[in-house]
């Protein structure tokens, strides 16, 4: 089936609209089902480069490309290998959604982008499912929205991320997570390494009662995506649940004084950005 689908989308054979003469869309349902009902995790873009050198050596004169490691998404992925990979997520999505899995939720994983893993995308889907029915994912999902909502308004996008790689879709090595804050008690959240923000204040009980389980929960999910834990990552998103509550119950982000504001963006941007360690919970509905 990959040697077919590769052959057509080589001489810009696709489907079109309704049409799909050459029977491709149900071949990638095909490759699909095989990969999910057995549940072989493999790194399908390296597979699809294979597939299509296999192809352009049996093409006179056209050079077959060079099977590369797996170091992420890169110039040396070709785009017919790109976008017979996201032919492929496409039909996955589709399947899914006809089998009654929430379309919100398969877009919030989805949107991480920089993942080639069918079985890992259905595996982190399926977990944000049951997370998101449960009391805890309701109220962490209304504390991100509120969050976020704050973040767009004041314009605090926070600092850059690195780039996602397939390996770690959604995930920041090491304590780049976001934003680190230390209070002047010393206090801090993280190792206190890149992008540690130093308080000039003493940051209120709920204010700190954040700081510290950001410091927890963040790594923590990152750790548990990164070896593909997907329920505990949810877990330590549920721990922030109570934080961020509280948080916005007690704690004035927009005050007065610019050094207590910029903190407190800063600490709801390192929240957000924990959370898109996991999913894009902006893509979910509610």
């Amino acid at each position: 089936r990959l040697d077919t689908l590769s052959a057509f989308f080589e001489i810009k054979e696709r489907p079109t609209g309704s049409k799909d003469p050459y029977a491709l869309r149900r071949a990638a349902l095909g490759v699909i089902a095989l990969l999910t009902s057995t549940g072989l995790s493999l790194p399908l873009l390296d597979l699809l480069h294979h597939h299509l050198a296999r192809v352009r050596e049996a093409i006179p004169g056209h050079n077959a490309i060079s099977l590369v490691s797996r170091h992420g998404f890169n110039a040396q992925h070709d785009a017919t290998a790109l976008e017979l990979l996201d032919f492929l997520i496409d039909r996955l999505k589709v399947q899914q959604r006809e089998a009654g899995v929430r379309h919100d939720l398969i877009d919030a994983v989805f949107a991480l982008g920089g993942e080639d893993d069918l079985v890992r995308l259905l595996a982190r889907v399926h977990a944000l499912q049951a997370f998101v029915g449960t009391e805890d994912g309701t109220n962490l999902l209304a504390g991100y929205k509120r969050a976020a909502n704050i973040l767009k308004k004041e314009g605090y996008e926070g600092p850059a991320q690195p780039p996602v790689i397939p390996a770690n879709a959604g995930t920041q090595s090491g304590p780049t997570l976001g934003p680190r804050v230390r209070g002047d008690d010393g206090s801090k959240n993280g190792d206190g390494e890149v992008g540690e923000i130093s308080l000039s204040y003493t940051p209120e009980p709920a204010e700190q009662a954040l700081i510290d389980a950001l410091g927890l929960a963040g790594p923590t999910a990152a750790a548990a995506v990164s070896e593909e834990r997907f329920a505990d990552a949810m877990v330590a998103l549920a721990t922030l649940r109570a934080p961020i509550d509280a948080f916005f119950e007690e704690v004035t982000v927009n005050d007065a004084d610019p050094a207590k504001r910029t903190a407190r963006l800063a600490l709801l941007a390192q929240f957000r950005d924990a959370v898109h360690g996991v999913a894009d919970f902006s893509r979910i509905e509610g």
